[in-house]
């Protein structure tokens, strides 16, 4: 069967351009829990979903691209920091979460700018590991699960999944941020060590 090359880069400029549509829908929901706020829970559902989608597709057609690699960890970073945006602007996740995620993510995608016209800085295995739990716990904090139960148990239950994930996904994201400098560090040393 054949792929058009340009697929997985289709895929992932769609998933960037849900960020926006996300966001609308989440801020004029307003934390009611109402059908806007399935709705935005239900569209970063699906798009970060789409992220496993086009990597398989470039890999399994052979058809991996610079621009794929480039593009992919910013429609990433375009949907999830609009959700700890929106989730911030609407008082239920702490500023100092959203900033410390935001600094991580812009910082690295202000260095792989940098240094695209010498190397593209591909994800690495932390880094994916970041945005699948990044993923989750924003689905978790996204869908109005409140609205489902008046049982004080399940609300706490739900609470407690929703701040254990967050924080490993905090954890991941300045990791994998200190992974990427000393990667970085050390083939910046191995390439002068060349010369």
């Amino acid at each position: 069967m054949a792929v058009h090359p340009q697929l997985p880069n289709a895929i992932t400029i769609a998933r960037i351009l849900c960020a926006p549509v996300f966001l609308v829908l989440l801020l004029v929901d307003a934390g009611s829990g109402g059908a806007l706020r399935w709705a935005a829970a239900i569209l970063f559902i699906v798009a970060i979903a789409t992220d496993g989608v086009d990597g398989y597709i470039a890999r399994r057609y052979d058809i991996v691209s610079d621009l794929g690699k480039l593009l992919d960890p910013i429609a990433d970073k375009a949907l999830t920091g609009v959700a700890f945006v929106g989730l911030s602007l609407l008082g239920e996740l702490p500023w100092w979460v959203t900033i410390v995620v935001l600094v991580r993510e812009i910082g690295i995608t202000v260095y792989r700018f940098i240094v695209v016209s010498d190397h593209v800085l591909a994800a690495a295995w932390m880094g994916k590991l970041k945005t699948v739990f990044q993923a989750i716990a924003l689905s978790i904090a996204l869908i109005p699960f409140a609205g489902l139960s008046d049982a004080a148990v399940w609300r706490d239950t739900v609470w407690w999944v929703s701040v254990i994930t967050m924080t490993i996904a905090v954890v991941l994201t300045i990791a994998s941020g200190l992974d990427y400098v000393v990667t970085e560090v050390r083939a910046a040393r191995r390439t002068r060590g060349a010369r």
